[in-house]
């Protein structure tokens, strides 16, 4: 059942984009899935983010809007940003993304701003607050392996991988109603050393962080799984998005009582 309108203008949400070519032409690209949630189940407003060789200003972006999704992404963080090794031969990575969405998170945490991140997302939020990342979960021993199953969208994303167990008390745990909930599983990468600040929300049955909070911040949470699928037909996932949106709207609204003109100033004005 679809989640009635707000009487407020809907919160403007950033989507940062990754790069990917269409037949001859660079794209700048965002899975609809991520929109038609933002849109649906948080009840604000899709800006998607060009990531581009010569990045946009992150205090300004941080400064114009009124929440941050982080998308997952086919693409890995370079290990550079966290002093890891190489990558191995093959894969894919996305250095624009990587230059749009390391510096935004940054100002978006010194603006207090809502942060969703989702697969990639919680790996970039990790990277751009000081954690580090395994690079290949599945050759780690006693670990799962996390990626996806073989098949179309709909056998990769909507298969059940493993529960993951909540943090006692802790705000996925008030989400969920329950200790633990089944997700779903598309990464290789995760994190190994955590970011200070964040917190530890999910963990898998090896051990592996699925989820964290920060904890001096307003509304800034990530998740390995992709909550966004389905969006409307996954209750758990609805209410983290719908949580996100009224994060969002706190956010405008304050911000609008701070500056009653209207006018969104940028940080560097």
């Amino acid at each position: 059942m679809p989640i009635p309108p707000s009487r407020d203008p809907p919160p403007l949400v950033g989507l940062p984009c990754c790069t990917r070519a269409v037949g001859e032409h660079p794209g700048q690209w965002v899975g609809e899935k991520y929109v038609r949630a933002v849109r649906e189940a948080a009840r604000a407003l899709p800006a998607l983010l060009p990531a581009l060789e010569e990045p946009l200003d992150a205090e300004d972006i941080a400064a114009r809007l009124d929440g941050l999704l982080l998308t997952g992404s086919r693409s890995n963080v370079e290990p550079h940003h966290y002093e890891g090794s190489p990558s191995v031969p093959g894969t894919h990575h996305d250095p624009a993304r990587d230059k749009l969405t390391l510096p935004l998170i940054r100002a978006a945490m010194a603006a207090d701003l809502p942060i969703l991140a989702i697969c990639r997302g919680i790996q970039e939020l990790n990277v751009a607050l000081g954690g580090t990342l395994h690079q290949r979960l599945h050759e780690l021993e006693g670990r799962l392996d996390h990626r996806a199953p073989d098949g179309d969208a709909d056998r990769r994303y909507g298969h059940l991988a493993h529960p993951v167990s909540l943090t006692p008390g802790g705000w996925l745990a008030g989400f969920a109603g329950a200790p633990t909930v089944t997700v779903n599983s598309l990464h290789s990468q995760g994190i190994d050393r955590l970011a200070p600040g964040l917190m530890v929300e999910a963990v898998a049955p090896d051990g592996q962080i699925e989820a964290v909070r920060h904890a001096a911040a307003t509304f800034v949470v990530g998740v390995q799984w992709h909550p966004e699928y389905r969006v409307m037909e996954n209750g758990f996932g609805r209410a983290l998005f719908a949580a996100f949106g009224r994060a969002c709207r706190d956010f405008r609204r304050h911000r609008e009582r701070a500056n009653p003109a209207g006018r969104r100033v940028p940080a560097a004005e």
